[in-house]
This record gives structure tokens, C-alpha cells and sequence, in this order.
């Protein structure tokens, strides 16, 4: 027979106490839970398992066998010799059946410590669990960030309305209480978890709550000065230009960037890069008169 290392499979030594196999018992056992596993075909294997690993090593005579007989414990009897009748009483064996299901012996305390309560008598123990968390992805461009809105998601089939805060951000996860996989045995239903993935089709970059964007500024306004309109997230706005300006020179418009998560009334900034656009196509007539200007300002030949 194959033999089978119930230590590893409830993840524990060998020097591992009552207690510690108690331990890892429940554990395992929640996690790997056929009705809480639906989409794993090996759920009921694991879990057969881990409940035959228990019965053997959380019974202090059978762990003995096993560690003696290896995969022969159940029959180690027929290596000893009889020893008479026992006297006393020894609790039943805490756990499942190795077919997953429970066994109507003494488990009533058991049952009480690992899941919140048990029924008595005849009647099955019926454990509550937790639904599964859902997890989806919702893509939105940045303009859909800019602003509070409402989406419908369709969730295992199920329309669900929420509103998306202005001010989300890339790769920002939410929750969505009790929106996740139904509980077993009316236990409370899982959450469902959204992620975002937010592209940009705008002439903005995004850093948190501030926004960049380079702004063409042709030569003249740059050198004299003057007033140019330039479109922000809300709408275009008129900035005064410096004389002298130089290219790649930044300006602030304070309060023009992007809306703060979750804080009504509050937004970033946006920041101007000056980018200063040199004349093409220019005429014999302004060609003339930067060769004036050259002359003027000493860099002629």
C-alpha cells in the first residue's frame, strides 16, 4: 500500500501537539471545503483527505498505529497480541467521514468551537459558511474618472448598480459588500472586489490628483508676451503669457487638475509646459526682419 504522510497533508511535524492537529485540522478544512470551493474538481479529494490525515493523528491510540504501521495502522491489531478487554471511555474521533460528510458521533463540542453552534440529536450538523469573493475589472477612460457617476456591471448574471467616485485611480480596488458568492447553510454571502483599469485618450498626464499638459506657444507671443485660451478637464481658460518666455517653462493653474477621491470640492492643480512653436513657411518680408532683429541684438555676422 502507498503510503500516505498525514503530517504533510495537515501541513504539521511530527512532534506536532493535540492542539497544533486541532489547529490545522480547522483550518484546512474551511479552506478547502467542497461548497466552498465549486469551481475546484479536486476540492472533495483534498477534503477527504485532510478528514482521513485527522482521524488518524487527533486519536492518541490511532496516531501511535500510524506512526508504528505507516499505511497499515487501521490493521496494526493483527500485529499485537490480544491484551483483554479495555476499561474507560475514549472520545470519539473529531472530524469528517473520509467521504466528506459528517459522522453522526460525538461532535457536538466541536462543531460548537469550529463553526458558531451545532444542531443535537439526530439531526445533521449543518455548517454556515462564508461565500466565495468575486473579483471583475471595470475599464473607464480618464474622462469617466473625472467625474461621479453610475455603472451597471452584470455579475454572474446579476445587474448591479454603484457609483463610481470622481477621482478614481488606476489599479484602485473597491468593495462592494455582500455582492460576492451566496453562503452555504445561510452563512453571509461574499464581497465583491472591483478593479480599475483607467486609460487615457486625453492630451493630460495624471500624477495622483495633478495634471500635466505641454502647451504649444508660437514666437511671437512668447517674446512680447500676450494672452492665449487653453482647454482644462472643465472647460478653456484664458492665461496671460510673459514677455521673454522661454520654452519648457512651467505655469500653475491652481485648482484646474484633478478631483481628490472621495473629498467633494477638492481638487489637484494643473501644470503648463511651455512649448514655444518656431515660425515655417515664413515670407521674404519676415525673413527680412529677423535678419534685422539678428543684427540688432549682436548676433549677426
Amino acid at each position: 500500500m502507498e503510503f500516505i504522510d498525514y503530517y504533510k497533508i495537515l501541513e504539521i511535524d511530527k512532534n506536532a501537539s493535540a492542539a497544533d492537529i486541532k489547529k490545522a485540522y480547522r483550518r484546512l478544512a474551511r479552506k478547502h471545503h467542497p461548497d466552498l470551493n465549486p469551481n475546484d474538481k479536486n476540492a472533495k479529494t483534498k477534503f477527504q483527505k485532510i478528514n482521513e490525515a485527522n482521524e488518524a493523528l487527533s486519536d492518541p491510540e490511532k496516531r501511535k498505529k500510524y506512526d508504528q504501521y505507516g499505511s497499515n495502522w487501521k490493521h496494526g491489531g493483527e500485529y499485537e497480541q490480544p491484551s483483554g478487554p479495555r476499561q474507560g471511555y475514549r472520545k470519539p474521533a473529531e472530524g469528517f467521514d473520509s467521504s466528506g460528510n459528517f459522522e453522526e458521533r460525538d461532535f457536538s463540542d466541536f462543531f460548537e468551537s469550529l463553526f458558531g453552534g451545532a444542531q443535537r440529536g439526530r439531526q445533521s450538523t449543518q455548517s454556515k459558511f462564508r461565500g466565495q469573493d468575486y473579483n471583475a475589472e471595470l475599464s473607464l477612460d480618464l474622462r469617466d474618472a473625472y467625474e461621479t457617476h453610475k455603472r451597471t456591471l452584470t455579475v454572474n448574471g446579476k445587474n448591479i448598480r454603484i457609483t463610481i467616485p470622481a477621482g478614481i485611480e488606476n489599479g484602485q480596488t473597491i468593495k462592494i459588500a455582500g455582492h460576492g458568492g451566496e453562503g452555504a447553510n445561510g452563512g453571509p454571502n461574499g464581497d465583491l472586489y472591483i478593479a480599475f483599469s483607467i486609460s487615457n485618450s486625453t492630451q493630460f498626464k495624471r500624477e495622483g490628483d495633478n495634471l500635466h499638459k505641454e502647451q504649444l506657444l508660437d514666437l511671437y507671443s512668447a517674446v512680447l508676451g500676450g494672452e492665449i485660451t487653453i482647454e482644462t478637464f472643465d472647460g478653456a481658460v484664458k492665461l496671460k503669457v510673459k514677455p521673454e518666455t522661454q520654452n519648457g517653462t512651467k505655469v500653475k493653474l491652481k485648482g484646474k487638475g484633478f478631483p481628490v477621491y472621495k473629498k467633494e470640492g477638492e481638487f489637484g492643480d494643473l501644470y503648463i509646459t511651455w512649448q514655444i512653436k518656431t515660425p515655417v513657411h515664413i515670407s521674404e518680408k519676415e525673413k527680412a526682419l529677423f535678419r534685422e532683429l539678428q543684427k540688432i541684438s549682436g548676433h549677426g555676422k
